[in-house]
C-alpha cells in the first residue's frame, strides 16, 4: 500500500508524536524522514507524549541546566515551545503548499485548566505568542468549560486542535463552538481547526462490558462501537457543515473544521492494527497515529477509499443493540472524558516532577 492511497482518499496523515531527537535525527523513524517517504502531513502532541520524550530524552539535560534558575513550569513551557517551534518550521513548506491546510503542529495547553475557560484563554493566546508559527494549533480539551475557550481563541484568529472529544454530542457542541468563533473573527480565512475525536477507548471500554455480559449477542457486537461511533459523527461532520450557518462564514473565506480521528492504534492485539485507519477514510479527514500504527499502515494496510458515508444506517442499528444490552454509550463517554483529562493532568504532574528533579542535579 502507498500512503498516497490514504491521501487521495481524503485523509491527511498525521504523526501522534514528537520528541527532540524524532526533531533532529535522520533515521527511518525521524520527523525528516517521515515527512519525505512516510506522507506524514502534520503532527500532534499531548501531555503524556512531551512526558515519555523529556522524562526519557538525554538531549534535554543541557536546557534543563540552563534553565536552572526558571520554575519547573516554566522550564518544562520552554522545552515544550522549543520542540514545537522546531517542528512547525519542518513542516512549512507543506502548510504553504497546502495554503494552512496540513503542516500543523498541535500544543496542548496545561491540562489542568481543563475546567477553567479563563485560564485556557489565557495559556492558548501565551502559547501561541512563545511559539509565534503560523502553522502551530493550540489544543484545548473539549469539556463544557473549554468550549468557550475554543470560541474565544478562534475568533482571535488562533488556529485550535479541539481534543478529547468521545461522544457525537459534544463534537457537535465543539462544532457550534467553533462555528460562533469564526463569525467572531475579523478575518476567517486565516484560522484552521481540527476536532480530535478519540476512537479506541470507544471499543476498550464498550468490550470489556460486552465480555462481562457474555451472550452471543454481546459477542457479535464486539470490536464495532468505536468506529460505529467516528462514522455517526462524520454524518454530523456533513451535517452541519452544510448548513446555511456554515454556509454564510464559507462564503467569508471560513475553512471547515475538518474531523481528526485520535487514539488510533489497537488497544486490543486480536485486532487488525490498521482497523482504525482503514475503517475511518473520507473526504476532510486526518488521522492521527502512533508510529507503529504508521508503520503497520505502511506495511500491510489495505486502503479501500471512503469506508465512512455508506454505514451511517448500520452504525445506527449497533447502538441500537448496545442499548438493548443495557450498554450506554453516553454514559461511558462522559467516564472516558473524565479520565482522560485525569490522565493528562497526571502525565503534566510527573513530567513537572522529573524536570524538578533534573533542575536540582
Amino acid at each position: 500500500m502507498s500512503v498516497a492511497d490514504v491521501a487521495k482518499s481524503g485523509t491527511s496523515i498525521w504523526l501522534d508524536d514528537l520528541s527532540r531527537a524524532k526533531i533532529t535525527g535522520s533515521d527511518v523513524h525521524s520527523l525528516p524522514s517521515r515527512i519525505a517517504t512516510a506522507g506524514v502531513v502534520g503532527v500532534t502532541t499531548n501531555p503524556s507524549i512531551f512526558a515519555a520524550a523529556i522524562g526519557a530524552g538525554n538531549e534535554y539535560a543541557d536546557d534543563i541546566a540552563t534553565f536552572k534558575d526558571l520554575s519547573v513550569d516554566e522550564c518544562v513551557k520552554r522545552l515544550t515551545t522549543d520542540d514545537v517551534r522546531n517542528a512547525c518550521d519542518l513542516f512549512r513548506e507543506i502548510y504553504s503548499s497546502s495554503k494552512g491546510v496540513d503542516g500543523r503542529v498541535s500544543i496542548e495547553v496545561d491540562p489542568r485548566l481543563a475546567s477553567d475557560t479563563a485560564g485556557t484563554i489565557a495559556a492558548g493566546k501565551e502559547l501561541w505568542a512563545i511559539v509565534d508559527r503560523p502553522n502551530l494549533m493550540i489544543k484545548v480539551p473539549a469539556t463544557i468549560e473549554g468550549l468557550p475557550a475554543i470560541t474565544a481563541l478562534i475568533a482571535a484568529g488562533i488556529s485550535v486542535n479541539a481534543t478529547l472529544i468521545f461522544s457525537v454530542k459534544r463534537y457537535g457542541a465543539v462544532i457550534d463552538a467553533f462555528i460562533s468563533g469564526v463569525e467572531e473573527s475579523t478575518n476567517p480565512s486565516h484560522v484552521h481547526s481540527v476536532a480530535s475525536f478519540f476512537v479506541s477507548r470507544i471499543d476498550a471500554a464498550v468490550d470489556a462490558l460486552l465480555k462481562s455480559d457474555g451472550s452471543d449477542e454481546a459477542k457479535l457486537l464486539l470490536g464495532k462501537a468505536a468506529i460505529a461511533n467516528a462514522q455517526l459523527a462524520y454524518q454530523l461532520f456533513e451535517e452541519k457543515f452544510a448548513s446555511p450557518r456554515w454556509l454564510a462564514q464559507a462564503e467569508r473565506g471560513a475553512h471547515k473544521q475538518r474531523p481528526l480521528w485520535a487514539s488510533t492504534g489497537v488497544k486490543d492485539p486480536t485486532y487488525d492494527d490498521t482497523r482504525y485507519v482503514v475503517e475511518l477514510i473520507a473526504p476532510h479527514t486526518v488521522n492521527t497515529m502512533p508510529q507503529a500504527t504508521l508503520d503497520a499502515l505502511i506495511d500491510h494496510g489495505v486502503v479501500r477509499g471512503d469506508t465512512i458515508t455508506a454505514n451511517y444506517a448500520q452504525a445506527v442499528e449497533l447502538f441500537k443493540s448496545l442499548s438493548a444490552l443495557n450498554i450506554w454509550l453516553n454514559t461511558i463517554t462522559a467516564q472516558l472524558e473524565i479520565d482522560g483529562v485525569r490522565s493528562f493532568a497526571k502525565a503534566w504532574e510527573e513530567l513537572l516532577a522529573k524536570v524538578e528533579l533534573a533542575q536540582r542535579q
